[in-house]
């Protein structure tokens, strides 16, 4: 495409959302609404999802090993274990440590003068977190062929809700963000055909002459990118100012809430936001006017 070509396309284009600027307006309105709710959603679900890595962060396995083992041969196996991909980190706990730890919290005063020696001798362990809870079955199996493993104690319960959590969260966003796009995808298809039905003698007069399909047809797949793309701006403005009002409410009214739910920065939650939004609405309208254009323009 020459320059010539492409800044009289994208002049036609600009010019026919003003030439049908209440159904440009319409379009527009209706792909914000959409995508406002849609931000609004992601916003919940980015943090709920935060939520939930957080406390997957928290569950861990613990591992304990042949009680013949030396120190040298369980931290053999550690690095072992340490080498696994799905790892995220371990921690090695002695069982002296285990013992001042434990005891403390669960046994009465004067429970030092009772227990002289330490009762949990040989139950050095490591405590084991996952990038990914989902794997922890398949890492258990793994942990327990090993010959140097006595035992492996795991949260499976909390594992399989916590899996199972984030497979709906997933289900449902796809469901949502499917409705929305078409739901957008067929105003922006009803904004072209309009354009269509305005400019039909004129779109004649240019395929007589000789233009091609793509000449015609550009403008309106600009059309409909701009109407995507303006109307992705506006929610985006608005849920900016209004996510970052309502972490600073929440911070202020109620501290305690912050304490047990970690909220993402604005710059975070847009980080990811802004491309997808963005994103989803230049696609709404490049679909929405080159599959209307496609079916209508036979002239």
């Amino acid at each position: 495409m020459r320059i010539s070509t492409f800044f009289y396309t994208l002049k036609q284009g600009v010019v026919n959302i003003f030439r049908n600027k209440w159904f440009s307006l319409a379009s527009i309105a209706t792909i914000s609404a959409c995508l406002f709710l849609f931000g609004l959603f992601y916003a919940v679900i980015a943090n709920f999802q935060n939520m939930i890595k957080d406390a997957e962060e928290k569950v861990s396995l613990t591992v304990f090993f042949d009680e013949t083992l030396s120190r040298e041969e369980i931290e053999q196996a550690g690095e072992q274990i340490r080498q696994r991909e799905e790892v995220s980190r371990i921690e090695f706990v002695s069982a002296d440590q285990a013992w001042a730890e434990w005891a403390p919290k669960n046994l009465p005063e004067g429970w030092d003068e009772v227990y002289l020696e330490n009762p949990l001798v040989g139950s050095d362990n490591y405590e084991i977190y996952l990038k990914d809870v989902s794997l922890q079955q398949e890492f258990v199996v793994w942990l327990e062929s090993l010959p140097q493993v006595r035992d492996v104690r795991r949260s499976e319960m909390v594992a399989t809700t916590l899996t199972g959590v984030n497979a709906i969260v997933a289900y449902v966003s796809l469901g949502i963000i499917a409705i929305l796009l078409a739901v957008s995808v067929f105003l922006i298809s009803n904004t072209v055909v309009i354009g269509i039905s305005v400019r039909k003698e004129e779109i004649a007069i240019m395929k007589y002459i000789g233009a091609t399909d793509f000449f015609v047809r550009s403008p309106f797949v600009i059309e409909g990118i701009l109407i995507g793309l303006v109307g992705s701006g506006i929610p985006l403005a608005a849920i900016y100012v209004l996510y970052q009002k309502a972490i600073e409410y929440v911070a202020l009214e109620f501290p305690a809430l912050t304490g047990l739910m970690q909220f993402l920065p604005v710059e975070g939650l847009f980080h990811t936001l802004l491309p997808i939004a963005l994103g989803l609405g230049a696609g709404i309208g490049f679909l929405g006017s080159f599959i209307t254009v496609r079916k209508h323009l036979r002239v």
